[in-house]
């Protein structure tokens, strides 16, 4: 007991210890274990998603949409303007997307690589007036693969655009909820289907944005 200028106060002091926690049986550690590693396998698999569509992809697509795409969207905010401009860039990637699975390429005497486009007829060089002789194989012309990996290419593309919170915040304005099932499913149903038919259908294609042959 102590007195003090503001009046008398009691000193209560336990002596018994706190109780410590119970331990975990073993059961309940390794759940604990066994969800944090299916939440980091889960988190891992979103982020590795759209890197292994990008595969499926004419080299420099993907990347000419990313490095644009953030000086459009610039202040977070959707003008006319930059809807516009979104919808400007998707459609000439798609396009790009589709049409390169259309060339293809040869390495002529001279050691250099020539492109072109595949035709009913055989390939067509994009250089005029070239001297060498164009390969008349039967690998040079269009057929239903090259439509099919054509078809493929733009799904995986839309499916990494629409995985894109930019993309969507613009396109699609006050539909955050559903679009968040979308960005969640859509690229991981497109890669399941695009993988099973580039698997189905294989090409030999050296085309622009393929390695060259």
């Amino acid at each position: 007991m102590e007195q003090t200028e503001q009046g008398i106060g009691i000193k209560l002091y336990n002596t018994t210890p706190p109780l410590a926690p119970p331990p975990r049986s073993p059961s309940e550690s390794g759940r604990n274990q066994r969800g944090r590693a299916m939440m980091a396998k889960g988190v891992q698999k979103t982020l590795s998603k759209t890197s292994l569509l990008g595969n499926f992809l004419p080299t420099g697509t993907l990347l000419t949409f990313e490095m644009v795409l953030p000086s459009i969207y610039k202040n977070g905010q959707c003008t006319h303007v930059q809807t516009i401009m979104i919808h400007l860039l998707s459609v000439l990637c798609a396009l790009s997307c589709f049409f390169f699975h259309f060339t293809d390429s040869f390495r002529g005497p001279d050691g250099n690589v020539y492109f072109g486009f595949v035709t009913p007829k055989g390939l067509s060089v994009f250089k005029p007036g070239l001297t060498i002789q164009v390969p008349k194989e039967e690998r040079f012309k269009v057929g239903f693969t090259d439509f099919v990996h054509a078809i493929m290419s733009v799904m995986v593309f839309m499916a990494i655009a629409i995985s894109d919170h930019r993309v969507t915040n613009c396109l699609f304005p006050g539909r955050e909820k559903e679009m968040e099932q979308v960005r969640e499913s859509f690229p991981l149903m497109v890669g399941i289907v695009c993988s099973s038919l580039f698997l189905v259908f294989p090409t030999n294609r050296r085309g622009m944005g393929c390695m060259t042959a």
